[in-house]
């Protein structure tokens, strides 16, 4: 059964194609800003249609690679498509997909790893080149040309703002109750004539429930039904549940400290099991009133909204599992009365993020002995997806949490090494790193102080006598004058334990 028409513009009615149509007004060496977030929000069918042009202009021997920006990583329907047919020339700024990261690591495809708030601005202030052409996908298209956001909100506003040509899906698989959910603030400015931002608790709403576009900019319009990819979530294992008792445990006596208020301050969460596996306890823990300033809305916030522990939710996008959706919509006007979806330069903003005093957890990689945590590559060259939000909120907020377990590869490598093979987020942002084996309070304390806690705390016994190996002999060579004693280390042998497992496949010695 066909879906009604939700192009309510009688202009933009006209404009309405296919999506090899739409997909043939975007040109080689185009910079192209696409919408999606985590899976959300994203074109379903336009960029499938570009990788086939892209594929037949190959086959017959001519160029045609793009740069595609996105919010952050989207779906196999758009990057691995894309990828698959070696049309991307530059990506931006975050990726998840594992043929995009085949051809970043293979030097087939240019990759631009940029902290998310930076996006809009560095378009704006044009530092990334001209942005041609805007492929955005929204929930509905009002009688006056304006335009409901769907699932996630992105970059969307910059790219419909900077764009010289605009293509629009309309994907009425979205429910039309999402309207009134968004809230696109319109008052950044470049500077010098940047005012605050008008925002002093995480539920508030400063701007608009639509997006506005330049009806001239738009060159095509089509009509989809399609979901989202609502990728399942593994349910949390031992070590996750292990590692959120560490951080509850402290939070709870971080309250008792009067550091921090009873209701917390608003949380950030990473998306998988281990941040599923935080809210979960927080949901049974007997908390109420908490708050969320996030990027995105995963499962374990619908079941915190639902149950009263969280009151309210700010993000840019969702990232539901394939129940977490069904829940969703099944109770969507509760959930639209409690949740605020924004544009990912508000809700990835380091100044609003310092002003709420923001508790931050993300994943990592690994840490190093004095707290600098990579969670972008691995063995220091290969890079798994991007950077994303993390470095907003980690330098900017009020408790900065890292979390992972301690070895990987089935205990064949340590989480916890002597030096980063690369360095994300460095020791100045790093406040508090977890794994199963306990929790490193890092606040305070020098750098030798905080590599004997991180050991003792944080490494896994059977790794831990050997860092505590390495601490104790490069000590020993600082006092004989073979290097400074304020961040000792054997440079000769701090890089050994991953060259070790490049070699044999393990970091034991």
């Amino acid at each position: 059964m066909s879906q009604p028409s939700r192009v309510l513009h009688p202009g933009l009615q006209q404009k309405i194609t296919t999506a090899d149509a739409a997909a043939a007004l975007i040109r080689h060496g185009d910079h192209v800003g696409m919408s999606g977030f985590t899976g959300a929000g994203y074109p379903k069918v336009v960029p499938g249609a570009l990788a086939r042009h892209i594929e037949a202009a190959h086959a017959a021997g001519q160029p045609f690679r793009v740069g595609v920006w996105t919010g952050a990583s989207t779906a196999p329907e758009l990057d691995g498509a894309l990828a698959q047919a070696q049309g991307i020339e530059m990506r931006l700024p975050y990726q998840s997909d594992a043929t995009c990261r085949q051809r970043i690591n293979a030097g087939e495809m240019e990759y631009l790893d940029i902290h998310l708030s930076h996006v809009a601005q560095l378009v704006w202030f044009g530092f990334l080149g001209k942005l041609d052409v805007a492929v955005v996908e929204v929930s509905g298209i009002l009688e006056d040309g304006r335009l409901i956001p769907a699932s996630s909100v992105g970059n969307n506003k910059t790219w419909l703002e900077q764009a010289d040509r605009v293509i629009l899906e309309v994907n009425s698989w979205h429910p039309a109750e999402l309207e009134g959910m968004h809230d696109i603030y319109y008052g950044t400015e470049r500077p010098p004539h940047r005012l605050p931002i008008p925002m002093t608790a995480a539920g508030d709403r400063i701007g608009e429930p639509y997006l506005h576009v330049d009806l001239d900019k738009v060159v095509a319009v089509v009509e989809t039904h399609l979901p989202d990819r609502n990728s399942a979530f593994a349910p949390p294992d031992a070590v996750s549940e292990r590692i959120a008792e560490h951080i509850l445990d402290f939070l709870s006596h971080e309250v008792k400290r009067g550091r921090l208020p009873a209701n917390l301050l608003p949380l950030q969460s990473g998306v998988g099991n281990t941040a599923n596996a935080v809210l979960a306890g927080l949901d049974r823990g007997g908390w109420r009133d908490l708050s969320a300033y996030t990027e995105v809305l995963q499962d374990g916030m619908l079941a915190m909204l639902k149950s009263g522990t969280l009151a309210q939710a700010s993000a840019t996008a969702l990232s539901l599992s394939p129940e977490g959706m069904q829940e969703f919509l099944a109770h969507l006007p509760f959930y639209r009365e409690r949740i605020v979806l924004r544009p990912q330069e508000i809700s990835n903003h380091p100044e609003l993020i310092r002003r709420l005093g923001i508790i931050a957890m993300n994943g990592m990689i690994e840490a190093d002995l004095y707290g600098n945590v990579n969670s972008t590559h691995v063995m220091g060259t290969r890079i798994m997806n991007g950077i994303g939000g993390s470095g907003d909120f980690a330098r900017n907020a009020y408790l900065s949490i890292f979390m992972t377990a301690s070895t990987a590869k089935s205990g064949r490598i340590s989480c916890i090494v002597p030096m980063a093979s690369h360095v994300d987020h460095t020791e100045h942002d790093v406040q508090v790193i977890v794994t199963e084996q306990g929790l490193a309070d890092l606040r305070g304390l020098s750098p030798r102080a905080r590599a004997r806690v991180v050991v003792d705390r944080c490494a896994h016994p059977d790794f831990r006598p050997a860092l505590q190996d390495y601490i104790e002999r490069a000590e020993a060579a600082g006092r004989r004058g073979q290097g400074g004693l304020h961040t000792p280390h054997l440079l000769a042998e701090a890089l050994s334990w991953h060259e070790r497992y490049e070699r044999t496949g393990s970091m034991r010695a």
